[in-house]
């Protein structure tokens, strides 16, 4: 069995809470690494020491950067504190921040030619930092609302996919609203997916079938832990995250994807920067720039996110409709 204190550090880290899925309840020490091997050989590196893909600095679009931000030569990047691979979570050191969202910032300080400060924070503080000036923007699969677009300015970088992730040989599968029905389902507090299941469970019993329980999560560890246990019957979240998580636990599987935005709309991720602080049209270009010259690809293969790229990054698109 795991000591008391193996457990405390296999909760401590994304690796290893990934890894705690995967292995029995009396598996050994050894077992417990079997995943950081299938992590390595995958090509995923989860060392703090990430060697990340780099650009040259734009002149042109770095011009277009607020002078103030310009003077200090650092943007302010918050984030999610939970550990979600492969979007944004803490490396084996437990203590720096790496993934796919973090090489898409360090990508835009290169263009513009400003350092790049980490922070991470719950996912409402991380809206209340961009309000206060703490942070200049929020990079951590944000998806694109029109809610949201009231208060802030957005500049898109990534489709937004969510999945449906259950245990493997479930049965469970997921098509549509209805399939909700009846299930505990874990989704991560105050966000867009959060809110689409609340407009469907409510959809459901109008029609006649049986209420789902949703049930609320902050962190990665909690909800597979969750998952694993039997606890709740499904997780939705990020697609990448889930299909990360199923390559590496290999105990889930996906039941079905769709739109963060929806049935009806593509949702985009984006970088979000409080509205109309005169920074948003120089993260438009830079993430177009990173575009064109094929280093956003690189980054993308890198995390295994490919199928999420976008061909444009665009101002403020059509986002999630408001609830009623």
């Amino acid at each position: 069995m795991f000591t008391s204190s193996r457990r405390v550090h296999l909760l401590t880290s994304a690796l290893t809470a990934v890894a705690l899925l995967g292995v029995a309840a009396c598996g050994s020490d050894a077992d417990a690494g079997t995943d950081t091997d299938a992590a390595t050989a995958a090509g995923y590196n989860l060392t703090a020491d990430q060697n990340r893909i780099t650009t040259d600095p734009v002149e042109e679009i770095a011009a277009k950067v607020p002078q103030e931000i310009r003077d200090r030569g650092t943007l302010v990047v918050t984030g999610a504190a939970g550990t979600a691979p492969p979007l944004r979570f803490y490396a084996d050191d437990d203590t720096t921040i790496i993934g796919s969202e973090t090489d898409f910032a360090h990508l835009i300080g290169n263009v513009l030619d400003l350092d790049i400060e980490l922070t991470a924070a719950d996912w409402a503080q991380n809206f209340v930092r961009v309000d206060s000036g703490e942070a200049d923007v929020f990079i951590s699969n944000v998806t694109v609302t029109e809610e949201r677009k009231e208060k802030y300015d957005f500049a898109t970088y990534r489709l937004d996919s969510l999945a449906v992730e259950v245990g493997k040989d479930s049965g469970i599968t997921f098509d549509g609203p209805e399939d909700i029905a009846g299930l505990t389902i874990g989704v991560g507090s105050g966000t867009n997916q959060e809110a689409l299941l609340v407009e469907w469970n409510e959809q459901n019993v109008a029609a006649g079938l049986e209420p789902a329980e949703i049930l609320y999560y902050q962190n990665a560890v909690d909800y597979y832990l969750a998952l694993g246990s039997g606890r709740i019957d499904a997780y939705v979240g990020p697609n990448p995250t889930s299909a990360f998580h199923v390559l590496q636990a290999g105990e889930t599987e996906i039941a079905g994807t769709f739109s963060g935005a929806g049935l009806d709309l593509q949702g985009e991720i984006a970088v979000l920067t409080k509205k109309d602080n005169g920074l948003i049209q120089a993260i438009n270009e830079a993430i177009n720039h990173i575009i064109e010259n094929g280093t956003y690809a690189e980054v993308l293969e890198r995390w295994g996110i490919s199928n999420e790229a976008i061909e444009v990054s665009r101002v403020n698109p059509p986002g999630l409709p408001k609830t009623a």
